[in-house]
C-alpha cells in the first residue's frame, strides 16, 4: 500500500470512529442528500485537483480519488464511511504525508452544500460506469463544446466556467494573419491561455472570476496547440488544437 493510501485509510478511519464507530459508517446515503448539487459544486471546486472518473474530474495536484478509497472499500468499510472521510477533509484538510502538506483551504464548500459533496464523492468513487439520469447532464462533459471559428480577426475560447480542466471546446479555427486569442475565466480555478506551434509562442496572464487572458500572434496555415500553462493543468486535459487556414 502507498504512503498516500496508508495515510488516507487512517483519515478514512478516524472518520469513522467520529461518526460513531465503524458500523456507523455502512449506511446509504442521507435522504436529503442533492448528489446534483453535490456534483455541481464537486465540479467547480473539487475537479481541478482530484481525480473522479464518473464526475469527469481529471485534476492532478489532490489525490486520485477513485484509488485513494478502493481499497477501503474493498475492505467492506462502506460508502458511509467515504462520505464522513471526505467530509471531514472538506472542514479540516489534513496533509497526505510529510512531503504533500494540505493545500486545500479548510471550508471550500460549507454547510448543506459540504454534505452533499461528500455524499456525491461517496456515491461515485471507484464505480465503474457512468452516471445516469440527472447526474448525467449536470455537468457538460469537459470541452465538448462546438468548434469556434475567428471573427474578424479575434478568437474567444472560454475557459469552462464550472472550474473543469478545459476550455469549452477543444477545437478552433482562424484565418492566416494577425490574430487576438482571449480567454474568459468566471470559475474561481486560476487559468490562462497559451499558444504554440509554427514558430509561434505566447502566454496571457493568469485570470479568475471573470478575467480575461490575452493574446496577440501573426499566424500561418498550420496546426497550432492552446493551453492552459498553470501547473498541472495542461496535463488534467487543458488543451485543444487550433487550425489556422
Amino acid at each position: 500500500m502507498t504512503r498516500q493510501r496508508l495515510s488516507l485509510r487512517l483519515v478514512v478511519l478516524a472518520a469513522c470512529v467520529a461518526a460513531g464507530g465503524l458500523s456507523a459508517c455502512n449506511d446509504s446515503p442521507p435522504e436529503n442528500a442533492d448528489l446534483v448539487a453535490g456534483k455541481k459544486a464537486f465540479a467547480q471546486k473539487c475537479s481541478s485537483c482530484h481525480v473522479l472518473e464518473r464526475a469527469g474530474a481529471k485534476g492532478t495536484k489532490g489525490p486520485n480519488l477513485d484509488e485513494a478509497f478502493r481499497q477501503a472499500l474493498s475492505d467492506g468499510l462502506g460508502r458511509g464511511m467515504v462520505r464522513g472521510a471526505v467530509h471531514s477533509q472538506i472542514s479540516h484538510p489534513a496533509a497526505v504525508d510529510a512531503k504533500s502538506p494540505a493545500y486545500m483551504p479548510p471550508d471550500l464548500v460549507e454547510g448543506k452544500l459540504a454534505e452533499d459533496v461528500a455524499a456525491y464523492v461517496a456515491s461515485a468513487v471507484a464505480l465503474p460506469g457512468k452516471d445516469e439520469g440527472l447526474l448525467a447532464v449536470a455537468v457538460p462533459a469537459a470541452g465538448a463544446g462546438k468548434p469556434i471559428a475567428a471573427k474578424g480577426g479575434k478568437l474567444a475560447i472560454p475557459a469552462d466556467p464550472n472550474g473543469q480542466l478545459a476550455y469549452l471546446t477543444k477545437t478552433a479555427t482562424a484565418d492566416a494573419g494577425k490574430l487576438a486569442v482571449e480567454s474568459k475565466n468566471e470559475s474561481s480555478v486560476p487559468h490562462d491561455i497559451a499558444l504554440e506551434g509554427g514558430g509561434v509562442s505566447a502566454k496571457g496572464k493568469t485570470v479568475q472570476g471573470g478575467g480575461v487572458s490575452e493574446i496577440s500572434v501573426n499566424v500561418k496555415a498550420g496546426k497550432y496547440t492552446f493551453f492552459c500553462t498553470v501547473s498541472g493543468h495542461r496535463e488534467g486535459g487543458m488543451e485543444g488544437t487550433l487550425t489556422v487556414k
